[in-house]
C-alpha cells in the first residue's frame, strides 16, 4: 500500500504585522523605555488581544476616555487616529502626547479636512463603530456621512450631488468596497476620490495573497483579534475564494474537526497579528499532520514609517 500523501501547510506573505502597526508598538516600547511606566494609551494601540496584553505588562496603560488620564500624563494616541475635539481636551488636560497614528490613516485625515474646504459633503466609506472613521469622520463631522453598504449608498442624500467625495476606511475590504463606490458613482456621476487609493498597501497585498493561495486551499485560517476590521477582511476574502475560512486567536482556537477530510490549509495573519501566534498555530497543524510546509510570498514588502522625532534618540539606542 503506498504511504498517504503528506497534508499541506501553505504559510502565506505577506501577513502580519504592516509598518504602521510596527511603528505603532514601537512607539509605545521606546515611550516606555525612555519615560518610564506608566504610559496612558487611548484605546488599543492595535486591535489585537497578544499584542495589548504584552505591552501592558511591560506598563502601558489602555484607556478608552481621556478622563481616564491623569492631568500632564504622558499619553499616545494609537495607530487608528483620533479626531480634533480629542485632540483639544488632551492639549487642554496638558498631556504630554505621542501620536502613533499611522501615516496612511493621517493622510485620509488631511483629503477629509481639504475637501471640507472645498465646500464638498464627504461619503466616508467603512465601519461607523470603528476607531479609524471615528477619528476621520471628526476633522468634518457637519459635511461627512459614513457608509457602511451598498445598501446605505442607495439611501444617502447629499446638498449638491455636483460636490461630493468619497474617502475610505484603510482597512476595508478592496472588494465590499469596490461595490460601494461603483453604487455611488451610479447614484453621483460627478463623485470625486482622493488622489490615490485609501485602502492601504499591506490590506490590499494580504487581501490579494489570501485570495491567490485560498484558490488552492480547503481550509484558510486568519489568526487575528475578533475586533480587528482588516483580519475579518481576510475571512471574507478567502471565502470569496471558494476555501472555509476562520478567523482565530491563536492555536488553541483551532477546532480538529475542521481538518477533517482536509488536505490543504492555508495560513495567513491580520496586519495587527504578530508572528509568535503564526508560528504557534504552524508548529499546531504540524502536529495534526500538516508535515509538508510551503512559505508562499506572493507579494513583496519592504515598507517603514519614520518614528516621532522625539523617540528616535532612544531607538538608536537599543
Amino acid at each position: 500500500m503506498p504511504p498517504a500523501t503528506p497534508k499541506t501547510l501553505y504559510r502565506i506573505r505577506p501577513r502580519g504585522f504592516c509598518a504602521g502597526v510596527v511603528r505603532a508598538i514601537e512607539i509605545v516600547d521606546l515611550a516606555l523605555q525612555a519615560y518610564g511606566a506608566p504610559i496612558y494609551v487611548l484605546h488599543e494601540i492595535v486591535h489585537n488581544r497578544y499584542v495589548v496584553e504584552d505591552l501592558a505588562a511591560k506598563g502601558a496603560v489602555f484607556v478608552n476616555h481621556l478622563e481616564e488620564v491623569p492631568a500632564g500624563a504622558r499619553l499616545i494616541f494609537s495607530a487608528h487616529g483620533v479626531s480634533p475635539e480629542v485632540r483639544r481636551v488632551a492639549t487642554e488636560r496638558k498631556l504630554r502626547v505621542i501620536d502613533a497614528t499611522c501615516p496612511l490613516v493621517t493622510k485620509v485625515h488631511l483629503e477629509a479636512i481639504k475637501f471640507a474646504r472645498e465646500g464638498y459633503s464627504i461619503l466616508l466609506i467603512g465601519d461607523l463603530e470603528h476607531d479609524e472613521v471615528e477619528g476621520t469622520s471628526g476633522e468634518a463631522p457637519q459635511v461627512t456621512t459614513v457608509v457602511s453598504s451598498v445598501a446605505e449608498a442607495d439611501r444617502v442624500a447629499v446638498p449638491d450631488p455636483r460636490r461630493v467625495v468619497y474617502l475610505t476606511q484603510t482597512t476595508l475590504s478592496q472588494y465590499d468596497t469596490a461595490e460601494i463606490i461603483a453604487r455611488l458613482r451610479q447614484r453621483f456621476p460627478e463623485i470625486k476620490g482622493p488622489p490615490a487609493d485609501d485602502i492601504c498597501y499591506a490590506t490590499q497585498n494580504r487581501q490579494e495573497a489570501v485570495e491567490t493561495v485560498g484558490r488552492r486551499a480547503e481550509l484558510v485560517l486568519v489568526v487575528g483579534s475578533a475586533n480587528s476590521a482588516n483580519s475579518n477582511r481576510l475571512v471574507e476574502v478567502a471565502q470569496r475564494a471558494g476555501a472555509r475560512a476562520y478567523l482565530i486567536d491563536d492555536e488553541n482556537a483551532i477546532d480538529a474537526a475542521w481538518l477533517d477530510g482536509v488536505s490543504r490549509v492555508a495560513l495567513t495573519a491580520g496586519a495587527s497579528a504578530p508572528d509568535v501566534l503564526v508560528e504557534r498555530v504552524s508548529r499546531r497543524l504540524e502536529a495534526l499532520g500538516f508535515t509538508s510546509v510551503e512559505d508562499v510570498e506572493i507579494i513583496p514588502e519592504d515598507v517603514r514609517f519614520t518614528l516621532p522625532s522625539e523617540l528616535i534618540p532612544f531607538a538608536a539606542t537599543r
